[in-house]
């Protein structure tokens, strides 16, 4: 006996509704849902994802002889839905700034530098600089020394200061600096600023007689091994970059920044298409007059990165032999004392930064660094780790305290598991 089965006109309707919405629900689900996670730490770092906080991220956790631990979540191509990979290449932008202080210790230790002096003594054109302030203009109490320069209180000009030509080449941007007037007596006030940094590399190239670039790849990547870490990435590095998210109009979701248009030319040289995307201006125009921007140039990886960070974790010690002396490695990753009488000045030595409190997610002690965009390296004495975290988000600092919370998440957990508390 055949049985029929009928549906009224509204519960077929019901039916084509139910299939339809269901449809709509698989096809959101592609759209929206990551490539899958990979490391210990995965759990933890997901849901900033999910949330679209980040487009993606790659967190690694060392200790003095190997990696514990390498974790990724996410895309480097939101675009493209491409996963991160572990040896995704980031822009490390102002980590690059210990580099800088890395390589003027090399020098104090040959006794070519002495961070007390005044920055005149290496580059004359700084001579008779004049401070402009309520007073007006007038000599300062002292002349900028080379160790204001890397903690940020020399009071050169900065960022958002009259403009200056960028970029021809660093020895003309410090010209440039030179001429214009301090802002405020030297040593007595932290501006955060990039002119300062690059000052210290103009001195590293007078007294090196070496390109700053040159320098840093001779006397530090090299001796690490750290074969993909440059300030120009070529075709073939560059093919591995992590492009930098932000929210869309709506603040919703998450896009890649656009690429530049494609007559980014300049002097004959093109920069790599998936370099042409903003990468904080400087370093996008810097590229194709291979200038090795000293205050944020570099780009690396965090397989890279960490051999920087081991080496940091034994007291710059690579392969038995001191980058820095014991004496200079102290010295730039410990609390200056100078800084203490700075109002609302952070921790900071010369060149890296120092925790005063183990609020930031790592132990007191622990020096570092961050990069514009998220990039952050940590080292930690205490807990014997290095923990890297490497993110490409335009305006995450805007949503919150989600960048904090994100970096303190991971930086909990690594110390959690591979702290020295831990057996």
């Amino acid at each position: 006996m055949e049985v029929k089965f009928v549906c009224s006109p509204a519960a077929h309707r019901l039916c084509l509704l139910l299939l339809f919405s269901t449809a709509l629900c698989v096809l959101h689900a592609e759209e929206t849902s990551s490539p899958p996670a990979h490391g210990t730490f995965a759990t933890q770092l997901q849901p900033f994802v999910d949330e679209h906080y980040i487009s993606g991220a790659v967190a690694l956790v060392a200790n003095q002889e190997r990696v514990l631990d390498v974790t990724t979540v996410g895309y480097s191509s939101l675009s493209t839905k491409t996963p991160l990979r572990e040896d995704s290449l980031f822009w490390l932008a102002s980590i690059s700034k210990t580099f800088v202080a890395t390589a003027m210790m090399m020098l104090v230790d040959e006794g070519k530098v002495n961070v007390d002096d005044p920055v005149a003594k290496y580059l004359p054109e700084f001579k008779g600089q004049l401070v402009t302030d309520k007073k007006g203009n007038h000599l300062p109490q002292h002349p900028m020394l080379v160790k204001e320069l890397l903690t940020h209180t020399s009071g050169i000009i900065g960022p958002n200061d009259p403009p200056i030509k960028k970029n021809n080449d660093l020895k003309d941007d410090i010209r440039q600096y030179s001429a214009a007037p301090l802002k405020w007596e030297p040593g007595t006030k932290f501006e955060y600023n990039n002119a300062g940094i690059n000052t210290a590399g103009r001195i590293i190239e007078v007294v090196s007689g070496m390109a700053y670039g040159d320098f840093i790849k001779q006397r530090i990547l090299d001796p690490l091994g750290m074969t993909d870490t440059t300030f120009w990435p070529d075709e073939k590095l560059a093919a591995r970059l992590a492009q930098t998210s932000q929210w869309d109009k709506e603040k919703s979701v998450l896009e890649d920044i656009p690429n530049q248009p494609d007559q980014v030319w300049l002097n004959q040289k093109q920069v790599p298409l998936p370099m042409r995307v903003y990468m904080g201006g400087e370093a996008l125009r810097a590229y194709p007059n291979r200038y090795a921007w000293p205050a944020g140039g570099l780009f690396s990886t965090a397989g890279d990165l960490v051999k920087y960070g081991q080496a940091m974790l034994n007291g710059s010690v690579v392969n038995g032999k001191p980058l820095v002396s014991a004496a200079s490695f102290k010295r730039m990753t410990t609390l200056e004392s100078c800084m203490t009488g700075i109002k609302a000045a952070p921790g900071i030595g010369l060149g890296w930064f120092v925790t005063r409190n183990d609020n930031d997610g790592v132990a007191t002690g622990s020096f570092g660094h961050h990069g514009a965009r998220g990039p952050v390296i940590w080292v930690d004495p205490s807990n014997k780790l290095v923990v890297i975290l490497l993110y490409e988000s335009m305006d995450i600092q805007t949503r919150g305290d989600a960048k904090s919370r994100f970096e303190k998440t991971f930086f909990r957990a690594a110390l959690a598991k591979y702290g020295k508390a831990v057996k």
